[in-house]
């Protein structure tokens, strides 16, 4: 019996003009798993979490959520049958408080899980506040915290840690670690910062000029001699 993945992408092909930003790209991420995914700037890594999360157009191949073909749901759909993401760039209102963000998420979510949200990402102390006066770490886990209501069985991030400090980015790191495993919730990671990659992610994935490059264990990645001269340095040394 063949194996169910949580999220799977099957030949996934985006080109822009002449420009191949995807090139028949295969993922495969297991049920509870968390997977980094590296590269170089324009290796494709957030056009992939376009495509898995619905929000490209002019793509090919498949994409499946625990089983079932998602490739023509919209992004609104897929988000509601459990895949949810989050931005690079903070994707928060800054007029509106942190609680009434979460509020307005959770209007169409199953879960309208708000409470739960907040005291998990240490918001609930702030979330009388604006998103403009709260600090940039703090907008930061709120981007996390939208992706979180309605308990989604799979997160795409795309570069949570983005500007934060290193105490914070591993601070952020340690929390998704512990939700990932206590909700059981799948976690496709985009990320710069390699020591956040290297101290969660079960798997990475390498993506160069579009293609997968390697794929492994952090320490298979690790002794893979053109990756590390290419993209890692001494972040793994």
């Amino acid at each position: 019996m063949a194996e169910t993945f949580a999220i799977e992408g099957g030949g996934l092909t985006r080109r822009y003009g002449g420009f191949t930003a995807l090139d028949a790209v295969d993922l495969a991420v297991p049920d509870g798993e968390i997977r980094g995914l590296i590269g170089p700037n324009g290796a494709g890594k957030s056009t992939l979490i376009d495509v898995l999360s619905g929000r490209a157009d002019d793509w090919q191949g498949s994409v499946r959520l625990r089983g079932a073909d998602i490739s023509r749901l919209s992004a609104q759909q897929r988000r509601r049958s459990g895949l949810a993401r989050s931005f690079q760039r903070t994707n928060v209102f800054p007029e509106l408080a942190v609680r009434e963000q979460l509020e307005v998420a959770s209007w169409r979510a199953e879960t309208p899980n708000v409470d739960e949200v907040l005291h998990e990402m240490g918001l609930a102390a702030i979330a009388h506040m604006r998103a403009a006066d709260v600090s940039y770490g703090d907008r930061r886990r709120l981007d996390l915290a939208l992706a979180l209501i309605g308990r989604p069985t799979v997160l795409l991030l795309d570069e949570p840690a983005a500007g934060l400090s290193m105490k914070e980015s591993m601070a952020l790191a340690e929390l998704l670690r512990d939700l990932a495993s206590r909700w059981k919730v799948t976690v496709l990671l985009v990320e710069h910062d390699m020591d956040v990659v290297f101290s969660i992610c079960h798997r990475i994935t390498v993506l160069h000029l579009g293609r997968v490059l390697a794929e492994g264990t952090p320490a298979e990645i690790r002794s893979i001699p053109e990756v590390v001269t290419a993209y890692l340095g001494s972040a793994v040394e």
